[in-house]
């Protein structure tokens, strides 16, 4: 691995700008493997060194993946101009520059979302040639009905017209107004759009998987963990909806 300068290692995994870090480091705040640093164009080991501000230990991943349980009321956004964000949930160590919802959920939704600043794998995750499948829970308006799991399974017609890829579609057992769905694809509101098209409605609604990853049952509402890149790899793997379907029910606590 070819060295870089030290600013250019802060400035890509924090929020600091280089001058920033200059700044830093001519009062004595940065340290390399123990040894205070007052010139920020130093050359280090990027995968090696270690890095520490204030005290503070950087990570030497280049890209940060953050898992969140988003919660109801934050838009998927940078801009706090459409509303409070969901990169106000993460915690300040864990923020870069770069970093941005990859993917969506409505205000109003809530689940799993990966933030990120790996511009690269989310454009691959979000690729229409992707397909990267996602699993929901919803709560329903009225009761559910068997002859759903068809119309899904042969991919519903919006009123628009357009005709959504085939989507697979579970009840859960003793409550008659929660579903499992299995979507490959992202169309604006589609959950909403499609029971819509079969004369229902959703009241709520939560993602509990991206591919194959999965979110943890421990992970509160509002609440993020990190992850590292051979994990968010899951992203690219079929998840095992029957499976899911049976482990989530500790996520219904959230639909009563």
């Amino acid at each position: 691995m070819p060295l870089i300068r030290l600013d250019r290692f802060i400035s890509e995994r924090t929020e600091y700008t280089r001058s920033t870090i200059k700044e830093l480091a001519k009062k004595g705040k940065i340290s390399v493997d123990g040894v205070v640093q007052k010139s920020s164009d130093m050359k280090i080991d990027p995968e090696n060194s270690e890095v520490k501000i204030g005290g503070r230990l950087i990570s030497s991943q280049r890209y940060r993946y953050i898992l969140l349980n988003k919660p109801e009321g934050y838009v998927c956004s940078t801009d706090d101009k459409d509303g409070e964000t969901v990169m106000k949930l993460v915690p300040e160590e864990w923020r870069t520059k770069n970093m941005f919802p990859a993917g969506r959920l409505d205000k109003d939704s809530l689940g799993a979302l990966l933030i990120t600043d790996d511009g690269e794998l989310a454009h691959r995750m979000l690729s229409p040639a992707s397909h990267v499948p996602k699993i929901y829970i919803v709560k329903l308006d009225r009761p559910f009905q068997s002859k759903y799991i068809d119309i899904f399974k042969n991919g519903v017609v919006l009123p628009t017209g357009e005709l959504c890829l085939p989507a697979r579609l579970r009840p859960v057992e003793n409550c008659d107004k929660l579903a499992f769905v299995e979507l490959h694809e992202g169309k604006y509101h589609q959950i909403k759009r499609m029971f819509g098209a079969v004369g229902n409605s959703v009241e709520q609604l939560a993602r509990v998987s991206v591919g194959g990853l999965i979110l943890p049952e421990k992970l509160a509402i509002g609440q993020c963990m990190e992850l590292l890149h051979k994990d968010v790899e899951n992203l690219f793997s079929d998840p095992d909806f029957d499976l899911i379907c049976r482990n989530f029910s500790g996520f219904f606590r959230h639909f009563q």
